[in-house]
């Protein structure tokens, strides 16, 4: 089966803000009319990704409200594939890592995105994709002071919100992102999952970009695979050493391009780039480091993929060229796999 081609909604809002130097969040029904005004040589975008918080949605929403919203999601002709859980402190919920109460806050957080992903899969407007998490405790220095107990201390809200997730028919993904702490490097990831171990309700989210930070070490220099300056060859091959670790967990995937700096805005900080989809910065041939992580993706139940784009400016965003860009890397990826 073909793989769906989904855009992310988030763009719009990660990064926006009302701070000194923040662009306005862009509206969900914006986001969707940029989405739905794509196209390349006859091909749409098939579906969105979707963040439930704030201003797109509110997760304590009303049924009728979610349905509403499934409406006119269904009114572009889109499905909705993986979901993103607000499980951040300022959001619903708090640090995997933290003390009992912030834990209970990032639990509520997966059971509020269970509800609604059950809501659309009821609709009929949702019938595949993930709800993704990360441990929600920023940085690593924290981490740092035990990493062994406090990755034991993510590993058990993780798995507690797997529990949750299976009972409510849901897969939670995990994305790695070195700014999440236990999340921070392939290494400390992979031990995290393995610790979780609870591979068919909990797995990995790989996104091109962060992945790529993995592979430098950034955060995580013990674990560097490459160094600067490396070539075609020894890229390729610390990155089939990576993916090969990762892509038995892999169950989404985020086709992204990154120029090898970290970026951050808001609260969101020392992060992976994302830059456009032809940015003559980008460091990764997408098509190509696409492959590794989409073996045997149906084996893994991967229906779809999605561009992640975040902290774009809002004038790149409303660029129509931008959209049709990146359908078109997409489309490519899709026709390798």
């Amino acid at each position: 089966m073909a793989l769906k081609l989904h855009n992310a909604m988030w763009p719009g809002l990660v990064g926006k803000g009302d701070d000194e130097g923040q662009e306005p969040p862009i509206s969900l029904e914006r986001m969707l009319e940029l989405t739905a005004a794509a196209g390349v040589n006859g091909q749409k975008y098939d579906g969105i990704d979707y963040f439930l918080f704030l201003p797109h949605t509110n997760p304590e929403a009303t049924d009728d409200e979610l349905r509403e919203i499934a409406d006119l999601i269904a009114s572009h002709n889109f499905t909705v594939g993986s979901l993103v859980a607000p499980i951040w402190p300022g959001t619903v919920g708090d640090s995997a890592m933290g003390d009992d109460a912030a834990r209970e806050k990032f639990l509520s957080a997966v059971t509020m995105a269970c509800r609604i992903a059950r809501i659309f899969e009821d609709h009929g407007v949702r019938k595949y994709g993930v709800i993704r998490i990360d441990s929600a405790e920023f940085g690593v220095e924290k981490w740092r002071e035990n990493a062994k107990a406090n990755t034991s201390r993510i590993a058990d809200t993780f798995r507690e919100a797997a529990k949750i997730a299976a009972d409510n028919g849901q897969r939670l993904a995990a994305e790695g992102e070195i700014c999440w702490a236990g999340m921070h490097s392939w290494k400390d990831m992979l031990d995290l999952l393995e610790e979780v171990g609870m591979p068919e309700s909990l797995g990995f989210q790989a996104d091109l970009a962060h992945t790529y930070l993995y592979t430098l070490g950034y955060n995580a220099p013990e674990h560097a695979l490459v160094k600067e300056g490396y070539g075609d060859e020894e890229f390729y091959a610390a990155y089939e050493q990576m993916t090969d670790k990762l892509r038995p967990w892999t169950i989404d995937f985020h086709v992204a391009q990154n120029d090898g700096e970290v970026h951050g805005a808001g609260s969101h900080d020392k992060t992976g780039k994302h830059c456009r989809a032809d940015d003559p910065n980008g460091k990764l041939d997408i098509t190509k480091c696409s492959s590794y992580w989409l073996k045997d993706y149906e084996q893994r139940g991967i229906q779809h993929i999605c561009w992640d784009g975040c902290m774009f400016p809002n004038a790149t965003l409303e660029n129509g060229d931008t959209w049709n860009t990146i359908l078109d890397a997409m489309i490519k990826v899709r026709d390798a796999n």
